[in-house]
């Protein structure tokens, strides 16, 4: 395990109930000031003083990816819905009759995509188990319940329905022995993923409750552990300077001394989160453990849509031991409107940045659509039967079977998700649709 030289730094929060003792907040023009307030009580805010300090250019804030990917934009509601609830702002109406509204749109933004809550969640004896997902055979997800909230939460996050108070909307499991028990019914899983929220936001002994049992258990047939976390990106002192740092540490290399592959699934949105020196400590410090970082983040207007930024960020991972692994299309839920892609764009994107780039980085897979069925994967843009078409197919899926398969669909400029494509050849319906 490595040394670190990096100045500690003291942490502050700031959530939506005391945005306003952020000092650069109170510079920004009335307009934008206000929006924040108001579509804030819709996709929750929250940040810290790294982001705010060292990610954010504040001499440019309305230019700026990163401060558009952590503070709520007014383009993210319609204008319906802006209005409804900046009438009820202005009014002065109490904040039950503004939360009220709030839930009323909230509960309009498809707050789980994808099957989430009727397709995902695996049972016993007939019971939900909350907490957990299996959608693919392979790997399991697992929510530990003091893992659900993030340093700073990013716009366009598929999981905002973890973080506006509503327990209906969120998965949750604080009992380690539940992951246990089905991973040993469950011979087929092989990898298990803590997700959130960011599981690595919780204190190491805390963590170390959910994933010492599977180490000294070896439940099922468990080889690999994975931590899907933007802790790297928005607080990457968790890694270096803080009170149980070096724990954290240990716990990784007791992970990698068991024999388990351990894999910290990185989001990095944009490459300037991977410019600061304590970024760059922090990811020497965890590949010094024998861990592993893939890094992953959704294709998003305002922010990403640029394939020199997607080259540049790939780069910069392969130059710091990080392997480029995901580009997603933003999800069907939340704000994706103010943030979809089309999908030949999506794909123009990808292709344009990953010609740019070397082998090392091609690891990379993308644009990939995380939809109901699978992770489908836009695979090109083709001409057959002199007409123009979408070639498809399947990196991850439901059904293993439909894994690898190439498929068609009607070349439109308007889709930005599979369900807004239609299949090729006249077809009246996808073959996984049946």
């Amino acid at each position: 395990m490595s040394k670190v030289n990096i100045q500690p730094k003291s942490y502050k929060a700031f959530t939506t109930r005391n945005i306003e003792t952020i000092p650069q907040f109170e510079a920004l023009p009335t307009e934008i000031h206000d929006a924040i307030q108001i579509v804030s009580r819709v996709m929750p805010f929250r940040a810290n003083n790294y982001v705010i300090d060292e990610l954010i250019d504040w001499s440019n804030p309305e230019g700026d990816p990163i401060f558009k990917l952590v503070f709520p934009q007014k383009g993210m509601l319609s204008c319906e819905d802006y209005t409804a609830l900046e009438a009820i702002h202005r009014a002065g109406e109490p904040d039950t009759v503004l939360q009220a509204e709030a839930r009323r749109i909230q509960q309009k933004m498809n707050p789980h995509p994808a099957g989430q809550m009727e397709l995902n969640v695996p049972k016993c004896k007939g019971q939900a188990i909350n907490g957990l997902q299996h959608k693919y055979k392979e790997t399991v997800l697992f929510f530990p319940t003091q893992g659900q909230v993030c340093h700073a939460y990013c716009t366009y996050c598929f999981r905002w329905a973890q973080f506006v108070g509503v327990d209906d909307l969120k998965f949750a499991c604080g009992d380690p022995e539940a992951l246990i028990s089905y991973l040993e019914e469950h011979p087929e899983v092989t990898d298990v993923l803590f997700t959130g929220g960011d599981p690595l936001i919780m204190s190491s002994r805390i963590l170390r409750r959910y994933v010492e049992p599977i180490l000294k258990r070896r439940p099922g047939n468990i080889r690999s552990i994975r931590f899907g976390t933007k802790v790297l990106a928005y607080w990457p002192y968790r890694f270096l300077t803080d009170k149980d740092a070096d724990d954290l540490m240990h716990l990784f290399d007791e992970i990698v001394g068991a024999g388990f592959h351990l894999a910290v699934m990185s989001h990095f949105s944009h490459h300037r989160e991977l410019e600061t020196e304590a970024v760059k400590a922090a990811v020497s410090r965890i590949l010094s453990t024998g861990a592993n970082i893939r890094c992953q983040a959704p294709l998003i207007r305002h922010i990403n849509d640029d394939p020199e930024v997607w080259r540049i960020m790939w780069e910069k991972q392969v130059s710091l031991g990080a392997i480029p692994y995901y580009m997603f299309i933003e999800r069907d839920t939340g704000p994706k409107d103010y943030f979809s892609v089309p999908l030949f764009e999506a794909y123009r994107i990808f292709t344009e940045a990953y010609s740019k780039v070397s082998g090392l980085a091609r690891t990379v897979r993308g644009p990939s659509m995380s939809a109901t069925p699978g992770k489908v994967l836009v695979d090109g843009v083709t001409e057959l039967g002199g007409e123009k078409q979408f070639a498809l197919k399947f990196i991850q899926a439901r059904n293993p079977e439909w894994v690898n398969r190439l498929f068609f669909a009607e070349y439109d400029e308007s889709a930005v998700w599979l369900s807004d494509l239609k299949p090729a050849f006249g077809e009246k319906t996808f073959f996984f649709e049946a």
